[in-house]
């Protein structure tokens, strides 16, 4: 598999405050992958840097070109009164026209996500689990080849964390997406990823996630 992510001696602090320096890694195509770390250590800092929605302080980082970015973000509360369907929020991340061939796509990927029963439930009504993957069905209709999630699964229940976990699983396997997972449950890293990059006193270790043994503490 080819690298599709090379960070070279990436560093970023804010004002006099140090995140971390010299963070080296590389991702390779098709890879399952949990950033992990304490707070602060600065897992979502290095997640906006690859998004390109802050500039590190020193050091470079280079995608692939062929790599098209998807993200899903934490769980965020809607409110019960929230007007619109499952499928229409799915669908603002596409042309504000709606062609046959984008409702087709509309529809695809509600039915990869497990959406397509309840598309016409409204976002104020659906479960959490049901919402994360509402944001994993926009974030696929861009047709990414990898997909960040930020702490996608906090907030939810075991199942739900489950169902999404799953998902992501067939992602990888049937369509070869590489995933970067920002979170801190680990067994749920420990069952579901393969790799791990453990971001800690300002600097990066990266491994075979069945070898870690990093301390939260």
């Amino acid at each position: 598999m080819k690298d599709i992510l090379n960070v070279k001696n990436l560093s970023m602090k804010f004002d006099n405050k140090v995140i971390f320096k010299n963070v080296n890694f590389k991702l390779k195509e098709g890879s399952m992958t949990a950033l992990l770390g304490p707070n602060g250590a600065g897992k979502t800092t290095l997640i906006r840097i690859l998004m390109n929605l802050l500039d590190p302080t020193e050091g470079v980082f280079k995608f692939d070109k062929e790599i098209r970015l998807g993200y899903v973000p934490q769980f965020r509360n809607i409110d019960e009164d929230y007007p619109l369907s499952i499928k229409a929020f799915v669908g603002l991340n596409a042309p504000t026209i709606k062609t046959k061939r984008i409702k087709d796509h509309i529809k695809h990927e509600l039915e990869e996500t497990n959406l397509l029963e309840i598309q016409n439930t409204r976002m104020g009504k659906a479960s959490g689990g049901q919402k994360q993957r509402a944001y994993l069905a926009q974030a696929l209709l861009d047709n990414p080849n990898m997909i960040i999630l930020d702490e996608a699964t906090a907030s939810l229940d075991p199942r739900a964390k489950e169902e999404l976990m799953n998902l992501l699983k067939h992602l990888n396997e049937k369509h070869q997406m590489t995933v970067l997972f920002v979170t801190h449950d680990l067994p749920l890293a420990k069952k579901y990823m393969k790799e791990y990059l453990y971001l800690n006193h300002q600097t990066a270790e990266q491994g075979k996630m069945q070898d870690f043994k990093g301390d939260y503490e």
